[in-house]
């Protein structure tokens, strides 16, 4: 008895130290959960750059301005004879505007050339991605969702007659579509709207076109129509201002970048699913994606727009320069460049295929890594949006079971006796299985119809998009992953280096050529975060090059035949009178791709010199900033990404 005693007490004392040791445990918790802070992208700099607004002296190598370009100015306004558009015109031209936001942009400038060619009346386009019909707030108008009415009919007054909706006795001709309407490629040329649109519209007064292919008339014009490829860049860069609540939190979203004191990297991944299916790039991604690739290139290959195989060698075509840099491939180069890994990068673009996941090795290279959701909150963003009617509630409801009736029915309709045993039924997808806006490839094999929640994000995306080429036009440097990609869309990074070479050519924009990274990279794709200190120099040398006048010339072959807002020299540029004379340096067809652009004015030169003298008096930039011997730095330092995480994997 005494035995089973102690047993006892020994067990009462185990149990007794075991409730002590799980309370003291539960308030433990309980105290270090309640000192948890959410990560926070403003904190993160403050703790790298913790003397805000303090300025720091910039490296020339890294954020210098590019001096062979400094001479070149933008210079927009008519040279030649051009008359002020008169009172009369042939008739009126309205238009409905498809696609995201480099293709409404590139849209609305051709729209201008066009009007201005035909003699006629433009009223403001429609922006299909903004309508009323899908939910978008009431307070803005279709075009006024993205751009500043007022601001583009004043700045175009010397150039088009503009006017916000057709007149009344034609509105309802209009309803009843009794005029007529044309479809133009993005390719067509000045005598198709002089031969074909042009009759139709003297003799209805009113022309409809539909675009959808990101413009409406062919990038290269020729010599004699200088003019206007000249009214192209005064659209695009002065009467195309966004919206004064987007124009206003897009500059502060810059003041709060440069509130550290420190310049920062604009960065566009160009991860586009319809990009990446056009070119094939379906390899590159994993499961899911993949497939989604590859069900909108088949898309594309029955509507006609590829005419390709559906299967393609993705590396082969990522090794001819087609597919995008990946994330961890753009964080190698700008180490290579010698950017330390505090340096700010912003990611532009409202969205990158493949998510969150694919931005990883960028993040574990650079630590300071943000965007839009990082320096705005949500109550910016949404006040952004405007106040807009509630969605429906998709609460998903399992299926009503069958009752007993049924059953029954069911089982004296299966058939004659005796038969197998019927297949177990199949496990429903419950609502939170479904995974973003691809639940469908988990249910059937056919791409349904956009949403109404869908197509309201699409046109949240024309805003975000906004506030992104906001951001990146104002970065001290600019890198673009996937630009003169050689399809026939214009592209985000395109506009955004266009409108840089055009106001400041000087400025920092990367222009990398995809084939000859795939070439350095096979060197050392077995062993990527181990470069020689060899690779380290040949990646400067390229991306150094691509800075200047090789990577105009280069930008001027493959992205001006797409897109002349991407490259808006020589027709939209003035140079500064120095001792360097440019000669003109001309392609095969005998245009010129750069140095032909004229000496500009006195005016403009009076105000460089002003502008230089007030330079002088800055303080000098820091040289010391990244030291000359960083070659081994820099290899150690991509070298303790692994070693301090051997399981860390960039694809998980």
């Amino acid at each position: 008895m005494a035995f089973k005693s102690k047993i006892k007490w020994v067990a009462l004392f185990v149990l007794t130290l075991s409730l002590g040791s799980l309370t003291v445990h539960l308030s433990l918790t309980k105290f270090s959960s309640m000192n948890l802070v959410q990560y926070s992208a403003k904190e993160a700099l403050s703790h790298d750059f913790p003397y805000i607004g303090s300025p720091v002296g910039r490296n020339k190598r890294l954020w210098g301005a590019v001096r062979s370009l400094e001479s070149l100015q933008p210079y927009a306004n008519p040279r030649n004879g051009y008359p002020v558009p008169g009172k009369t015109s042939n008739g009126f031209i309205y238009a409905k505007i498809f696609g995201g936001f480099e293709k409404i942009r590139s849209s609305i400038c051709d729209l201008v050339t066009i009007s201005r060619l035909l003699n006629a009346t433009l009223v403001i386009p429609e922006i299909q991605e903004s309508t009323r019909s899908k939910g978008i707030s009431y307070k803005f108008k279709s075009f006024s969702y993205l751009y500043d009415e007022e601001q583009f009919i004043a700045s175009l007054k010397n150039d088009v007659n503009i006017i916000k909706s057709l007149p009344e006795y034609f509105k309802s001709a209009r309803r009843r579509s009794e005029f007529p309407t044309f479809k133009p490629k993005s390719s067509a040329s000045p005598n198709y709207y002089v031969k074909e649109i042009l009759p139709s519209l003297k003799k209805a007064k009113v022309v409809g076109l539909i675009i959808m292919d990101g413009g409406c008339l062919q990038p290269i014009l020729p010599p004699i129509l200088s003019e206007f490829q000249r009214l192209r860049c005064r659209v695009a860069f002065h009467a195309l201002q966004f919206r004064p609540e987007i124009q206003i939190l897009g500059l502060r979203m810059v003041e709060r970048l440069r509130a550290w004191g420190q310049p920062f990297l604009a960065y566009h991944p160009g991860l586009v699913r319809d990009t990446l299916a056009y070119h094939g790039c379906a390899e590159l991604f994993q499961d899911v994606h993949t497939e989604l690739i590859q069900y909108r290139r088949e898309q594309m290959i029955k509507q006609g727009i590829v005419n390709d195989e559906l299967s393609v060698e993705s590396h082969i075509r990522r090794e001819n320069g087609s597919c995008p840099l990946m994330p961890e491939e753009v964080g190698l180069l700008l180490r290579a460049m010698g950017y330390p890994s505090n340096t700010i990068i912003y990611v532009a673009g409202s969205q990158t295929f493949g998510g969150q996941r694919l931005l990883i090795p960028l993040r574990a290279m650079f630590a300071n890594v943000v965007d839009r959701t990082s320096l705005c909150s949500k109550t910016e963003l949404s006040d952004l949006v405007g106040p807009e009617t509630p969605p429906s509630p998709d609460v998903f409801k399992m299926p009503n079971p069958k009752s007993e009736e049924q059953l029954k029915e069911e089982w004296n309709r299966a058939g004659p006796r005796p038969r197998p045993l019927p297949p177990p039924p199949d496990r429903p997808v419950y609502q939170h299985e479904k995974e973003g806006w691809y639940a469908w490839i988990t249910e059937n094999d056919k791409e349904p119809n956009p949403s109404p929640m869908d197509l309201r994000m699409q046109a949240h995306r024309l805003l975000w998009d906004a506030l992104d080429y906001i951001v990146s036009v104002e970065a001290d440097a600019f890198f673009p992953c996937f630009h003169s990609d050689g399809s026939r869309w214009p592209d985000f990074s395109g506009l955004v280096i266009g409108q840089r070479l055009y106001e400041r050519a000087s400025s920092r924009t990367y222009r990398p050529d995809r084939k000859k990274i795939a070439e350095l990279f096979n060197v050392i794709r077995d062993d990527m975060y181990h470069p020689k200190r060899n690779w380290i120099l040949s990646a400067r040398e390229h991306l150094n090059r691509s800075l200047s006048e090789e990577g105009l010339i280069r930008q001027s072959l493959l992205s001006k035949p797409t897109s002349f807002l991407s490259h808006p020299i020589p027709e939209c540029s003035c140079r500064i009178s120095s001792v360097e004379i440019t000669k003109p340096i001309k392609g095969k067809d005998g245009r010129i791709l750069f140095g032909g652009e004229p000496e500009c004015p006195k005016w403009m030169q009076s105000a460089r010199a002003e502008k230089a003298r007030t330079n002088e008096t800055e303080p000098a930039e820091d040289e010391n900033d990244v030291p000359e011997q960083l070659e081994p730095d820099v290899i150690s330092s991509l070298t303790s990404l692994i070693d301090h995480d051997e399981e860390w994997d960039p694809n998980d």
